[in-house]
């Protein structure tokens, strides 16, 4: 057990505020909604806790606030058994914090106030954080000079980088091309190649657009429909596992997470592609980000 390698997670920690409610409101209309929860959320701290309760060693680096709402993440860390030696906390900005509303259709709004999540600097990220480390997972809701920054640094110490390129945005060759591994979304493909993967041929297409930037291995997830996969020498399409959705919210990250856990155990990428789209479509049929994340029992 003491020979496995460690995943180390760099990105966002936030609070979830979510409502329930029938339909999503039309701008300016107000709609009265059901069941309100206050969950821990944030891209990087979900894929962090996915990935823990998947049997992985994870190491967190994220930024809070010195507030109640960073008082319950660590707490929430340390009960998953996450390392947050390396991570941040900071008085000149609050802790991260989203508000969600779910349709009863289980689609979702998000709109997030970033708070100290766009405060986490280079400066932040300790040298001593990647030892021992098998694989770096990163998302977009920190700033891009740390990404680029912790990528080159990666590249130097020949630690493969898993980016979950949410929310979408534009990104340079220069940090494209140390990509190990990147997993955008039906929308974050379109942003990112101008290409929207709406069937097989444009998938391909938009898969060769960032292997021609030099990333290794593409991922598209396509939601209901599953994930399409494409390196330089292979392609092909894992189908989602069907079942009733209740709250998408946090399916993507507990897939990345699941990912980044199978990558590291040594699964083939379709293997890796199978075990992910389990655990999301588990992480589905629940309410929440991080609470939905299913454990490893639960995936057969």
């Amino acid at each position: 057990m003491e020979n496995r390698k460690k995943i180390l997670v760099i990105g966002s920690s936030n609070t979830d505020m979510v409502v329930q409610t029938s339909h999503f409101p039309k701008p300016g209309q107000t709609v009265l909604g059901g069941k309100f929860m206050m969950n821990a959320g944030g891209k990087g701290a979900n894929q962090a806790v996915a990935a823990a309760r998947l049997d992985g060693l994870v190491r967190l680096i994220a930024k809070l606030g010195q507030d109640i709402f960073a008082t319950e993440a660590l707490s929430g860390f340390r009960k998953e058994g996450i390392d947050i030696t390396y991570l941040r906390q900071t008085f000149e900005y609050a802790s991260g914090v989203a508000l969600i509303t779910v349709a009863e259709n289980g689609e979702n709004e998000i709109v997030v106030a970033s708070g100290a999540n766009m405060d986490l600097k280079p400066a932040d990220i300790s040298n001593e954080a990647f030892e021992e480390v098998g694989l770096v997972m990163m998302q977009c809701e920190i700033p891009l000079e740390t990404i680029s920054y912790v990528a080159d640094i990666c590249s130097r110490k020949g630690i493969p980088v898993l980016l979950n390129p949410a929310p979408a945005t534009s990104l340079p060759e220069s940090l494209l091309s140390r990509l190990f591994m990147i997993t955008p979304n039906e929308t974050e493909t379109e942003v990112m190649t101008g290409i929207y993967p709406g069937n097989p041929k444009d998938m391909e297409r938009a898969a060769h657009w960032f292997l021609n930037q030099g990333v290794q291995n593409v991922l598209i997830t396509l939601g209901k429909q599953g994930v399409y996969w494409q390196n330089k020498t292979q392609k092909g399409m894992v189908p989602a596992v069907q079942v009733q959705a209740v709250d998408t919210t946090g399916a993507g990250d507990v897939f990345n997470g699941a990912l980044a856990q199978a990558v590291v155990e040594g699964c083939s990428l379709p293997a890796a592609c199978q075990f992910a789209v389990k655990a999301a479509a588990i992480a589905v049929t629940r309410l929440g980000a991080q609470t939905a994340a299913p454990f490893r029992n639960e995936i057969v």
